[in-house]
């Protein structure tokens, strides 16, 4: 079985996971990355294809005519046309699950540093030594047995989330979505938009990007937070207008942002919130679910996915 991996290196640093598992399941490829105009030549024999964001839409699905199983390198799979696969009769499956807790202590990282701002005096090691007292007061600190987290999303990783939060003596409540399919920790109470936005104090998303999610946090609901909130958002880039929260953080009403993704990504050099330089957004380059355990764990996934296929004929975790 001819195998080819597209974009190896989203899932490896220096060779620092083992891929000899999935590697011996048949005539191995990888590639560290593959440009849009490489596609279709790398797949054009390949029976089953790993891609964490290499695009397989319709052109380069018609030019892999051998092609019976794409496994996607990662949870989302927003990178492959599923109506085209279908039509051939190919099966796509992913990986869920495999970096829960790695992006559950990230989105905990980002909100301690927001309220204690401890990146900014970590960031002033030298003002110690110039203080007339023991100690400085030069931010504000706050506790988090104080607050309220709100989770839009209560999945895997949301629900994570919240029980890390629940463990600082945080208060949780969720997002109420009508189509939502989340059954998970029913005592947090579901609470309706208007109502969520303003009773939270940090707001976490953790939601699926669709199209009934895209840019759901916009002028509107943020509008709709508290003065001094935080935003966390380790989802999708496109889950929320950054323009408007650009403005919302510029204009003090929110408290600080921590953001783990970008749209598009990588960012533009002269991405607006790059370029923002405020102490209280703190950006990070989509590093949330890379841990090594995690980066690990999903090789694991992507393994017994394709064994699964090999001895059944049916993948496991299946998605189309």
């Amino acid at each position: 079985m001819k195998i080819v991996f597209l974009d190896a290196c989203t899932v490896s640093r220096e060779d620092d996971v083992d891929l000899s598992g999935v590697m011996e399941l048949g005539d191995w490829t990888s590639y560290a990355i593959t440009a849009p105009a490489e596609t279709a030549n790398r797949i054009a024999d390949a029976e089953v294809v790993i891609s964490n964001k290499v695009m397989l839409d319709a052109a380069a699905i018609a030019a892999a005519p051998n092609l019976r199983l794409i496994s996607v390198a990662a949870t989302g799979t927003n990178n492959v046309d599923f109506e085209a696969a279908k039509a051939r009769g190919i099966q796509v499956c992913n990986v869920s699950g495999y970096s829960t807790h790695s992006v559950a202590q990230h989105v905990m990282t980002l909100i301690l540093n927001l309220v204690t701002n401890i990146h900014r005096s970590v960031a002033q090691p030298k003002a110690w030594p110039q203080s007339p007292i023991f100690t400085r007061l030069d931010y504000p600190i706050q506790q988090l047995n104080d607050l309220t987290l709100g989770l839009v999303g209560v999945g895997n990783i949301g629900s994570r989330v919240g029980e890390f939060a629940e463990a600082f003596g945080m208060k949780v409540q969720c997002y109420e979505r009508p189509d939502s399919k989340a059954s998970a920790h029913p005592e947090w109470p579901r609470v309706a938009p208007n109502a969520f936005f303003a009773s939270s104090d940090v707001v976490s998303l953790h939601c699926p990007l669709t199209a009934g999610t895209q840019a759901l946090i916009n002028a509107e609901s943020l509008g709709q937070m508290k003065p001094g909130a935080f935003l966390i958002n380790t989802g999708r880039g496109e889950l929320l207008d950054e323009s408007a929260l650009l403005e919302s953080l510029n204009s003090g009403h929110l408290g600080g942002a921590g953001l783990d993704v970008l749209s598009p990504e990588p960012p533009r050099a002269d991405h607006p919130l790059i370029n923002a330089c405020l102490p209280n957004l703190l950006i990070t380059p989509h590093t949330a679910w890379s841990s090594h355990t995690a980066r690990q764990t999903l090789i694991h996934g992507i393994e017994a996915n394709i064994r699964a296929f090999q001895e059944t004929g049916e993948a496991t975790n299946r998605v189309a």
